[in-house]
């Protein structure tokens, strides 16, 4: 059985102001192509379809269209809801596009019934886990004991059933331990109890994963993460994005590879001296339509130098200068290292300047516990 595995599509998102729309319509038509080419059993979508809980209605008209489209070829397409989505708008209509091929997961009530498939080999059961957090699987299971990601995790799959001598595909969108992070977007809290272990997915021949935007395995090659269609922040630039295409033989046996995407506007960088920029014999003949982030490595700033280059870069994002003044910048840096902590590091680091002693274990296991309720309750 062969199906495409795809993920945080974020219909209707926006990047540095710039409506990403038309590339998402391109890169869908990409997706279709692709469909038509190699006739997969089933598409899978691991969360994320919108950027928003309430998306623009040329947002949902696309994906409309999108889904419309591959009712017409044929492949069932299985879909789960991120955390960028509304569980219960995005299931909306669901037990009527049923009819056609087309699985949404119910919002998060516990219980579980797998799309079951059938190739050669027999069945392949298809098993939707939408985005949850502890506080949602406690609410379901009635269970105080569900503190982290990973325990939600394990009581889920335990309501599912699986039987062990079928294949299984887990569909679901979560940060696993171990993943590696690319996107400005990608919310999360390394450390926490937002993590799971890949060990709750021992069960399954292969787990089609949303939410990291770089495409990765994480320890066995059929637990995956299969990226973004699309680059939706500069610090993207170095993935691969494309459809992941999965195989299943008989039981054990996975083959895995990658169809690359062409975008309608690549997301790059570059730098040079203002004047090495802007002359012609540089850019002429290159994509100057590209979405850019441009570094100019002039040590004085230029008057007027987002306008001027925007005139040869008509999709120039972000302007930077890479030069002596900017790398002693160390606001800046301290800015960045910021955002790369977690909420009870910063507090520790506050509790150690007022106090100049660091908080107890006791003391830093309360202000997590309370860090990770408030977070539950802005759900």
């Amino acid at each position: 059985m062969k199906f495409f595995h795809l993920s945080d599509l974020h219909i209707g998102k926006r990047v540095n102001e710039f409506s990403m729309l038309e590339d998402q319509k391109h890169i869908l038509a990409e997706i279709l192509n692709a469909v038509d080419d190699e006739k997969p059993d089933a598409v899978v979508i691991a969360g994320d379809v919108y950027d928003k809980t309430v998306p623009p209605s040329q947002g949902v008209t696309l994906f409309d269209e999108f889904l419309t489209s591959l009712a017409k070829r044929g492949p069932e397409v299985l879909i789960v809801s991120g955390n960028h989505d509304s569980p219960e708008r995005l299931a909306y209509g669901a037990k009527l596009f049923k009819k056609g091929g087309i699985h949404i997961s119910p919002v998060f009530d516990g219980a579980f019934e797998p799309v079951v498939l059938h190739d050669g080999f027999g069945e392949v059961r298809f098993w939707l886990l939408p985005f949850i957090k502890p506080l949602h699987a406690r609410a379901a299971y009635d269970d105080d004991t569900i503190q982290t990601s990973t325990d939600a995790l394990r009581a889920a799959i335990t309501h599912m059933r699986i039987d062990a001598d079928v294949r299984n595909v887990l569909i679901a969108h979560q940060f696993v331990t171990g993943a590696a992070l690319s996107a400005d977007s990608e919310e999360m809290y390394v450390g926490s109890a937002d993590n799971a272990d890949a060990s709750v997915f021992d069960d399954f021949d292969y787990v089609a994963l949303g939410h990291i935007h770089k495409p990765q395995h994480i320890g066995r090659e059929t637990v995956r993460y299969c990226g973004t269609p699309l680059k939706y922040a500069f610090s993207e630039i170095g993935n691969k994005n494309g459809i992941c295409v999965v195989e299943l033989g008989k039981k054990g046996e996975t083959a895995i590879r990658a169809i690359p995407l062409r975008p309608l506007h690549e997301m790059r960088e570059i730098r040079g001296s203002y004047n090495e920029l802007t002359l012609r014999e540089n850019y002429e003949g290159t994509a100057t339509d590209d979405y850019l982030r441009i570094v100019l490595t002039d040590e004085d700033d230029v008057p007027g130098a987002f306008g001027r280059l925007n005139g040869i870069y008509p999709n120039l994002m972000q302007l930077a200068y890479d030069n002596a003044r900017t790398r002693t910048n160390t606001p800046v840096e301290f800015a960045r290292d910021a955002q790369r902590k977690t909420e009870t590091e910063l507090f520790g680091e506050l509790f150690e300047k007022q106090n100049g002693r660091p908080m107890s274990e006791e003391q830093t296991a309360l202000v997590a516990s309370i860090f990770e309720r408030l977070k539950e309750e802005r759900q």
